[in-house]
């Protein structure tokens, strides 16, 4: 099975590609860039430079949330524009669970930071989510770790190494970065999505909707619509 694999949910661009679970090429840009840009171009240079052509495919794995709105939209729209005209499988997972190293044992924590003291997070052990998905306040995903063991907290820890150590001394950290190998070996078994209705998984709403329920019952009339 040929598959291309897309995580464009946060600062870094990740783009593999994986025949059979053997990785064939991969790039990561772990720089800020429009991913709008930068996507397309970087999925035509891989897919020619291992002598692919588009109709060789046979899937897509796309990271689907939660992350930058503005990122998971060009990932989404791209991968299910391209799973649709080739007529292949599209599958989504979760934009933590390619922040966690393969390697590491017990509780891995992935972080995507949320700005304001808060997080996008899950907890797995052994690849599996042992927890939701959740945006969290930091406090309170620490408070709701207290008394575990054997945790490690990766991907953009940066900016809460020290509330860690603080709060849970014997835990470890490490920053890791989203990886599309990873989606693609975990992706290849899961069952295809729906495309049509396949949506990014925001967790949360953008600020301006949020904004905009102050001020107004939610009800049959959305924010959307209302706008």
């Amino acid at each position: 099975m040929k598959i291309l694999a897309l995580d464009s949910s946060n600062q870094a661009l990740s783009v593999a590609l994986v025949e059979d679970g053997r990785l064939q090429a991969e790039t990561l840009l772990a720089v800020k860039k429009n991913h709008s840009i930068s996507l397309m171009p970087v999925v035509d240079f891989l897919v020619a430079q291992v002598g692919w052509t588009p109709k060789d495919l046979d899937r897509i794995a796309v990271a689907q949330g939660p992350g930058s709105y503005t990122g998971l939209r060009v990932a989404v729209a791209t991968a299910k524009t391209l799973a649709y005209t080739l007529k292949i499988d599209l599958v989504g997972l979760s934009s933590l669970q390619s922040l966690v190293p393969p390697s590491l044992t017990g509780l891995v924590v992935p972080l995507i930071d949320a700005r304001r003291n808060c997080v996008y997070a899950g907890v797995y052990e052994n690849g599996r989510a042992v927890e939701a998905d959740r945006y969290w306040s930091f406090e309170d995903l620490l408070s709701s770790l207290s008394g575990k063991e054997n945790i490690t907290f990766v991907g953009e820890v940066e900016n809460f190494m020290e509330q860690i150590e603080q709060a849970l001394p014997t835990a470890h950290y490490q920053a890791s970065l989203p990886s599309a190998y990873q989606l693609a070996v975990i992706g290849q078994d899961l069952p295809a999505v729906d495309i049509t209705s396949f949506e990014p998984n925001y967790l949360k709403r953008v600020e301006a909707e949020e904004n905009w329920l102050k001020d107004n019952q939610a009800g049959s009339e959305s924010y959307i619509n209302r706008v």
